[in-house]
């Protein structure tokens, strides 16, 4: 059985998708990126800025479905320009913590929706 996790202090799904499925003690979290819930405007002044504010989307969903990101197991992370990574990275480690940091990887890509800079999705267990 799945049980659909929605919060109005992420962004909405502009899609047929949700925020998150918890299935099974697994919570799957779809990619987020840089949108303020509150305005519905983009947060792109600097990569840091927009970084801060998935993860921020992010911990609202780890929120609603009663977790941490001490629950994450695994991020994916996808970049515009892997020239910013340092900058992602420094961002990152303030939500994580090395000794229990998730898998992940960061790619490159060519395009992200709405042409943002970053999304990041993840998957946590309970």
């Amino acid at each position: 059985m799945k049980e659909i996790i929605t919060t109005d202090k992420a962004p909405s799904p502009v899609g047929p998708y949700n925020q998150a499925i918890l299935a099974g003690g697994t919570l799957y979290v779809s990619g987020q990126i840089g949108i303020n819930p509150e305005t519905g405007e983009l947060v792109n002044s600097s990569i840091q800025d927009e970084t801060k504010q998935v993860l921020n989307n992010l911990k609202a969903i780890l929120e609603k479905a009663e977790m941490t990101f001490e629950n994450v197991a695994k991020c994916s992370v996808f970049v515009a320009d892997m020239h910013q990574y340092g900058d992602i990275n420094a961002v990152y480690a303030e939500y994580f913590r090395e000794s229990t940091a998730p898998a992940r990887e960061l790619v490159e890509v060519a395009n992200l929706p709405k042409f943002v800079n970053i999304e990041i999705s993840l998957i946590a267990v309970k």
